[in-house]
């Protein structure tokens, strides 16, 4: 309810500006896992921590009860009041609620509104209507549709599938971010039984062997919800042939049956050829899959094999280039089947929504980097652009296939030390392989309570009685093992498997810096001012050519480096440097990098010597600059390079 929560903000006269970064703060506040400063939030948002004391003062105006907490460790986002004051609804006399309204208006109107009368229906003036009409036509800019006038009477220009275009993007605007709820769908096309709709569409097309996509299903409930709303005004979508060939997955027309029976089956309205097209064509290349058995039986039928060839050309490529291993033929074939829906949705220019995507690129850098490979190579074939959302998807399929192939990771070496009473010991021991299993290659069990501590084996050290002296490696546990115990085993796990691999790449990475690229304070307009002048600095130290470069403004302009909230990793794609390395800035004034701002800057130029190491010093490199008291140590403490490479060895090394 972003938008709605703008309207609360807009009807009170705040300036757009001020309404854009105090949402910003919101969000910023939303995913923090604990207080935030003023300064902090300043550094951020670009501003100062006046203005941020302003913006919360704002906030906490807008709704009944105050959404922002205040204390002595700054500020924190109160999330029941912050959720009771976004599904109020908006100010109807608002601008934007106003615009909204006329929008609507003209996309079932055909024949035009006269503005003198709307502004007699609003109670508002006529200058006020006018700047209402001049705000639609701005908000039209891009939608295939234009706003048309003659005297006073307005009317909209365009196709019925722009408007219904329009509408998705209306309905959105003032759905909550990311994904939207069926219940939302419901308030807006109130006439609609879409529950009944949507469960009888999942069970047919289980019955039918399909699986099915969730995220993709609210995109079609909502055009199915529009589709219904229009037909009943009598306004009907054209046939198209790309969308009445639809696509391989729906060659016999068994999803188009599907939907025309569902839909005269629960909202008692005949939709027509080119409605009935339309949705096939968006339930075949977002929500319905065929499952295992139909694609044994058949890959034909559904996948073309110039594609499957095509795909797997790629993989092929981006395994190589970047030494993982993909080879699997279910994997591909999944793959091949997403990219044929995924080049059928460009072509219809509606790329799917996807709610993941920043979790995705911040939480696996790794495998977002290798989807931005395949994409691509996916743009350069097929000649199509493949957006962040249609990226994460990509992540999404290789994802699941490297983390099959991960599930045998190395267990980590450890001790247990359980003193004998009864069979407690025993009951400890086959509790915690219960528990973790494989994970844990167990070096060595003390069942006596006088225990050499600094000579236990291992990583980890898991003990039902306390140690003299504590130690970071080990972990007391509960002599009867509760779920609790399990879990703080499991995060003990991790936590061991993290210092291994930094540990392993900790001198390594330090290598890869130069004093005479370290920067701090260095300050650019954007990324691509920042990406060249760095670039010209390994440049001229003979690392990197000019290809170098622009091949890394070429990875930008696929997706935005900057994968963590404070940290962009501008690079090339090609591993062509001639020694591997690291230029770095930091800047406690956040930089602007797309629709982001960091703190640090880290151009990486990889040489093909260095490609059996790039997976792990990215990932790691990622991980470490993910924390957010990690890039405040940084900030603080590495003044100059010395003391910067002194603290970063220090906290690969915790």
């Amino acid at each position: 309810m972003v938008d709605s929560w703008g309207a609360h903000i807009e009807a009170r006269g705040f300036g757009a500006r001020v309404v854009d970064r105090q949402q910003r703060m919101l969000d910023l506040l939303a995913r923090a896992d604990d207080w935030l400063t003023a300064t902090e939030l300043a550094e951020r948002l670009g501003v100062t921590a006046r203005s941020v004391r302003n913006y919360v003062t704002g906030a906490n105006q807008v709704g009944t009860d105050p959404v922002v907490e205040s204390g002595s460790r700054g500020y924190r986002l109160d999330r029941s009041a912050y959720a009771r004051l976004v599904e109020e609804p908006r100010s109807e006399s608002s601008p934007q609620a106003r615009s909204t309204r006329l929008l609507r208006r003209l996309i079932d109107d055909a024949h035009g509104i006269d503005v003198a009368a709307l502004a007699l229906d609003e109670h508002v003036s006529d200058s006020t209507i006018e700047s209402d009409v001049a705000r639609v036509r701005t908000r039209l800019d891009g939608s295939g549709l234009s706003l048309i006038r003659s005297g006073g009477l307005v009317r909209l220009g365009g196709t019925e599938s722009a408007r219904r275009r329009l509408l998705g993007a209306l309905f959105r605007e003032e759905s909550a971010r990311g994904m939207f709820e069926l219940e939302e769908i419901q308030r807006e096309f109130p006439r609609e039984p879409l529950a009944a709709f949507k469960t009888g569409l999942i069970d047919a097309l289980a019955e039918r062997g399909y699986e099915v996509n969730e995220y993709g299903l609210r995109t079609v409930l909502l055009h199915v919800a529009i589709a219904v709303d229009r037909a009943s005004r009598d306004h009907a979508l054209a046939a198209d042939p790309a969308h009445e060939s639809l696509h391989r997955v729906d060659a016999a027309g068994e999803l188009t049956d599907l939907l025309e029976r569902l839909v005269g089956e629960h909202f008692d309205v005949v939709l027509g050829d080119g409605d009935i097209a339309y949705l096939g064509f968006l339930l075949s290349t977002r929500v319905a899959t065929p499952g295992r058995e139909q694609l044994t039986a058949s890959v034909d039928e559904y996948l073309r094999p110039e594609q499957l060839e095509s795909v797997r050309d790629i993989v092929q490529r981006a395994a190589r280039e970047y030494l993982v291993d993909l080879d699997d033929d279910d994997f591909l074939v999944r793959l091949a089947l997403h990219v044929q829906n995924l080049v059928a949705r460009a072509g219809d220019e509606s790329f799917a929504r996807n709610p993941l995507a920043r979790s995705i690129k911040s939480s696996y850098p790794m495998i977002y980097e290798l989807a931005v490979y395949i994409a691509g190579e996916l743009s350069r074939v097929e000649s199509i652009s493949v957006n962040e959302d249609e990226i994460a998807y990509i992540a999404m399929h290789v994802g699941a296939q490297l983390e099959e192939r991960r599930s045998g990771e190395e267990p980590i070496p450890a001790s247990i030390v359980s003193p004998a009473y009864h069979s407690l010991h025993l009951t400890l021991l086959r509790r915690l392989d219960d528990a973790v299993g494989t994970q844990l290659r167990v070096e060595q069990i003390v069942t006596r309570s006088d225990v050499d501590w600094a000579g236990l084996p291992g990583d980890l050290v898991i003990s039902s009685i306390e140690p003299a002296v504590p130690a970071d490696r080990i972990l007391v546990v509960n002599p009867f093992f509760g779920s609790s115990d399990e879990e703080r085993v499991r995060t003990a796990i991790a936590r061991a498997r993290r210092q291994r691999r930094r540990a392993r790449i900790a001198d390594e990475l330090v290598e890869y810096f130069d004093e005479r690229l370290f920067f701090r304070g260095e300050n650019a307009p954007d990324a691509e001012t920042m990406i060249r002048r760095l670039g010209d600095r390994m440049v001229d130290l003979g690392i990197i050519s000019t290809d170098y470069v622009e091949g890394a403004l070429e990875r930008e302009r696929l997706s935005s480096t900057a994968f963590t909230e404070s940290l962009a990793v501008p690079h090339a794609m090609t591993m062509t440097a001639t020694r591997t390395a690291i230029a770095i800035v930091i800047s406690e004034t956040p930089l602007p990098w797309g629709e982001s701002r960091v703190n640090v800057v880290a151009f990486i130029a990889f040489s093909e010597a260095g490609r059996a190491s790039f997976q792990s010093v990215f990932e790691q490199f990622v991980e470490v600059f993910s924390e957010r008291e990690n890039v405040q140590r940084l900030l603080h403490r590495g003044t100059d390079y010395a003391s910067f490479i002194g603290e970063l060895a220090h906290l690969m090394a915790e």
